[in-house]
């Protein structure tokens, strides 16, 4: 174990989750290889992949937010969210079939997905600046998945590994609901045909526009802005569900709308 980190372990960590994610063969615990990892460390590691993959081309869809329920706080002994990014080449949308072998040990959460009209520049951004940013609300799965052994993880894994986000699926039919009325709206994850999981805006946070400005802050701390056009998903409604090949999941709305994908 190394006493501490420098830029050749970040890049040396990064170079380990990408060649995971290609290979589909995970990696060890990131936490046992560098002592006292802080998450820091962690989001150096995630940067240092969204740079090599910004450099090769590939164009960014939007961000993620994780950790939003309390249940997971606790899990993994943290007080606040961490977050994610995702690719053009990521972003899948109504009876999309995906590989299933395309993943390692996938997931799937149902969550809403936020189109920005605005671009959403902190720190500073409040709640109200927040949910005026949101152009349409979409129906959204988060398929999540893990570069690391057997979803071994504590914070600073998951975040190293880009929040454990594996594809996204977003619905092309907004939902008809107001921004005011998000954490009070229902959602319930049903696979194969049985529902496994239902659960309330309110689960995100207490609020699932906090999420979003959380992120507006955090990112503008670093001088990264949430561009308008972009796609936020805030956090799950549920826990996550493992899926596999011939999994048939849907993040169903009620009357607002649903959304469906299969596992191929």
């Amino acid at each position: 174990m190394t006493q501490t980190s420098n830029s050749t372990q970040i890049k040396q960590l990064a170079d380990e989750l990408r060649t995971a994610t290609e290979t589909k063969v995970p990696a060890p615990p990131l936490r046992d290889r560098i002592q006292d990892m802080t998450v820091e460390d962690a989001y150096q590691i995630q940067d240092a992949q969204l740079r090599h993959h910004l450099a090769t081309g590939r164009v960014l869809a939007g961000r993620k937010v994780g950790l939003t329920s309390l249940a997971m706080q606790k899990q993994l002994g943290v007080d606040s969210p961490d977050f994610g990014y995702f690719f053009a080449d990521m972003v899948h949308h109504e009876d999309a079939s995906l590989a299933a072998e395309s993943f390692i040990s996938p997931k799937v959460e149902p969550e809403f997905g936020f189109v920005l009209k605005e671009t959403l520049s902190g720190p500073g951004i409040t709640r109200e600046q927040a949910a005026a940013a949101i152009g349409e609300v979409y129906p959204a799965i988060e398929i999540i998945d893990s570069r690391i052994e057997n979803w071994n993880i504590k914070l600073v894994d998951t975040v190293a590994d880009n929040a454990s986000c594996g594809a996204i699926a977003v619905g092309t039919t907004p939902l008809d609901v107001a921004i005011e009325d998000l954490a009070d709206v229902e959602c319930s994850l049903w696979i194969d045909g049985q529902n496994v999981a239902t659960g309330k805006g309110e689960a995100v946070m207490g609020d699932p526009v906090a999420p979003l400005a959380w992120l507006a802050n955090v990112l503008g701390e670093q001088g990264v802005a949430l561009e308008a056009g972009q796609l936020i998903l805030p956090g799950s409604f549920t826990g996550a569900v493992p899926v596999q090949k011939d999994t048939r999941a849907t993040a169903d709305f009620g009357a607002l709308g649903s959304l469906t994908i299969n596992f191929s």
